[in-house]
């Protein structure tokens, strides 16, 4: 518990400077770039992993308190677009795997696997029984995460972007007979999901009960602003813990390529989104969050924080981290039979 201790002491005056300033997403960029610094500086700061599933079941059950029925219906009618933004998806983490090939010079299933969009725990297990490098899957994921979660945040809050598109819970009070309900169905929901070994357990579990409780008219209760900033900052903290002393000096070929293919990456997502933004109905604002090559967490998170379409922003990310694990695994024996993706 120190490593914990110790990182809640950096983490929570960070989150609490970033939003005296006004900064972007500050309770989870705060700790995050609070964290990470400590950790490279040789600090030993650590986040056990309960913390990290208390912040996806706090933001998981945020999220489907969103679904009323108008919401569900509207999310419903962008289906053709949700598709459209998985194959967009799926060919950027291509495009992205084909860099760290080319460029960083791992071998086959670390590039494919370390550049997919998809859930880093997840992309990290199938690459492992492919025969990749674990360690720079992760990296290559957390690199990839903490770069879109610092840039696009940044912009928005630069160029004034925020709350054209903003949906409101049904239930705007807390009431603590109803979040106690709340809190024991969601948590119940988040540990079946974990049993049944369900990919993004502790988010997608508590989300879908939410979800249906408010979709069929049963609001159960807000929740409180200050849960909601301690489950933004363990996920803040849990990703700066990510970084270690060696981290940048371990595979700096692969980090600098992992940066640069995201920085491309996010702007190519943005002139795809601009492409299907209007034809969709949606703001761009918004769509430039639900395409982009980020987490399902740190996305919806910025949607929140700016109002920019969360239930959308969060469907579009669901509905690709899904495809992604169902899929990628076959997409990857598929093209292990293509003649040069040795080479």
């Amino acid at each position: 518990m120190i490593p914990f201790l110790k990182a809640l002491l950096v983490a929570v005056p960070a989150g609490a400077l970033f939003s005296a300033v006004k900064a972007p997403l500050p309770w989870t960029i705060g700790p995050l770039l609070a964290c990470a610094a400590v950790n490279v500086a040789g600090g030993r700061l650590a986040t056990p992993v309960p913390m990290r599933l208390f912040g996806l079941w706090m933001l998981g059950t945020v999220l489907g308190l969103y679904f009323s029925p108008a919401v569900v219906e509207r999310v419903a009618s962008c289906w053709l677009w949700i598709l459209m933004g998985v194959a967009w998806s799926m060919m950027l983490g291509l495009g992205f795997s084909w860099s760290l090939r080319r460029f960083a010079k791992v071998s086959r299933p670390t590039a494919f696997f370390g550049g997919a969009i998809g859930g880093a725990s997840e992309m990290a297990m199938q690459g492992e029984r492919a025969g990749g490098r674990v360690d720079l899957i992760a990296a290559s994921h957390s690199m990839r995460i903490v770069l879109v979660v610092l840039t696009l945040p940044s912009i928005y809050r630069l160029i004034g972007l925020h709350g054209s598109d903003a949906y409101q819970q049904p239930m705007q009070t807390v009431d603590v007979p109803g979040l106690l309900m709340l809190a024991a169905l969601t948590v119940a929901a988040a540990l079946l999901a974990h049993r049944l070994k369900l990919p993004n357990a502790f988010m997608l579990g508590p989300m879908t009960v939410a979800l249906i409780l408010t979709a069929s008219g049963h609001s159960l209760s807000a929740m409180p602003s200050w849960l909601i900033i301690a489950g933004q900052v363990t996920i803040g903290a849990s990703l700066g813990c990510r970084f270690s002393p060696g981290f940048f000096s371990g595979a700096p070929r692969l980090l600098a390529v992992v940066a640069a293919s995201t920085l491309v990456g996010i702007g190519l997502s943005a002139l795809f989104a601009l492409l299907i933004a209007r034809p969709a109905g949606i703001p761009l604002a918004t769509m430039v969050l639900a395409t982009s090559p980020g987490g399902i967490a740190e996305m919806a998170l910025t949607a929140k924080t700016l109002q920019l379409g969360v239930p959308v922003v969060t469907a579009f990310h669901i509905t690709r981290m899904a495809s992604t694990v169902l899929l990628l695994g076959g997409v990857y024996r598929l093209l292990g039979h293509l003649r040069g993706w040795d080479e």
